[in-house]
């Protein structure tokens, strides 16, 4: 068994969003992998510099909130009669970052938590170093729910790769195409477990349970011709 150091504690809440009290995000609903919407119509390249992957997490319980960001490294949208049809983009793993503001703790530095989520307890970014999404269908949301993102006015549902292993998920988003852009921004929960993350041995080792399986994340993607 791994031992637990505290600074372990620590980086494994960051990966990890709280229990249902203190999410502020619907869990998306996921499924296996899907075969990927066909690029069509117009296509637009994702602006690197303008998108960004949020992430929020917290220990078991809601204890130390931790949140931060991840760079979009590449990737498309495909607009076809002023709708996204398809799309993907590409996130850089080794861009991960924590907000200092979240770390409150006089003995933990946001430096150190970075480089333990980065290592192979976590998400092994040497092997690892990049996660990926590809939109397998886009839909009208006829009413979205009270935790989806402002403004939702589709339903996405996509393959997500993290530490190579691949889901379908789906949620709420808002998705605005207008001359020469185009944009989609949401905000949902996933189980690590769906994708074999996990610290601890077995479901009995602290590393595993003092810890929630949920991490929270939140999309905003833009693209431009």
């Amino acid at each position: 068994m791994k031992k637990i150091s505290v600074i372990a504690l620590v980086g494994v809440g960051l990966l990890l969003a709280s229990c249902n009290k203190n999410k502020s995000a619907e869990a998306a609903a996921t499924g296996t992998e899907q075969a990927v919407a066909e690029s069509k119509g117009e296509v637009l390249a994702v602006d690197t510099v303008a998108s960004v992957v949020n992430w929020k997490a917290f220990h078991k319980g809601g204890m130390a909130p931790r949140w931060g960001t991840l760079t979009v490294k590449s990737g498309d949208l495909s607009i076809e009669n002023g709708n996204v049809a398809a799309g993907n983009f590409v996130i850089d793993m080794n861009s991960l970052k924590v907000d200092p503001a979240s770390v409150t703790e006089k003995d933990k530095k946001p430096a150190d938590l970075e480089a333990h989520l980065k290592n192979p307890d976590f998400f092994d970014t040497a092997k690892n170093p990049t996660s990926d999404f590809k939109i397998t269908s886009v839909t009208d949301l006829k009413e979205a729910p009270k935790d989806a993102v402002a403004g939702a006015n589709k339903t996405v549902s996509g393959n997500l790769t993290l530490s190579g292993k691949t889901m379908n998920v789906t949620f709420p988003a808002k998705v605005d195409v207008a001359e020469g852009t185009a944009a989609i921004q949401a905000k949902f929960t996933v189980n690590r477990a769906d994708w074999g993350i996990k610290f601890g041995t077995s479901e009995a080792d602290p590393a595993e349970w003092m810890i929630s399986k949920d991490i929270e994340i939140a999309v905003d993607v833009k693209a431009k011709k």
